[in-house]
């Protein structure tokens, strides 16, 4: 499963078209989830306030990740058991009990 705004950066991918995102997701049995809940939210905000106070506190500096990361991994902690990701030092702070791929 992936949540939807996965889906909408995957289309935005180079050379991935809607076609090929949307046939390799068939092949492989992924399905969007395109009904965020409410615990997915409420988390990504709780988590992204802990980060922007961290950085702040730590550099001076605003926060620079997007509040989207804290949504994609609030929501593979609330409704996945994982998180594929290029980028795992990204979410291993701030989503320690994630599991990480």
């Amino acid at each position: 499963m992936i949540a939807a705004p996965v889906y909408a950066e995957l289309l935005a991918y180079p050379r991935a078209t809607e076609s090929f995102v949307n046939d390799f997701l068939t092949n492989t049995g992924i399905v969007i989830d395109f009904d965020l809940q409410r615990a997915a939210w409420l988390e990504a905000g709780r988590r992204f306030a802990s980060y922007a106070n961290r950085r702040r506190r730590e550099s001076g500096e605003h926060p620079r990740r997007l509040l989207i990361d804290f949504v994609i991994g609030s929501h593979a902690l609330l409704q996945a058991d994982r998180l594929m990701t290029l980028d795992a030092g990204r979410y291993r702070r701030d989503f320690p009990e994630l599991k990480l791929i």
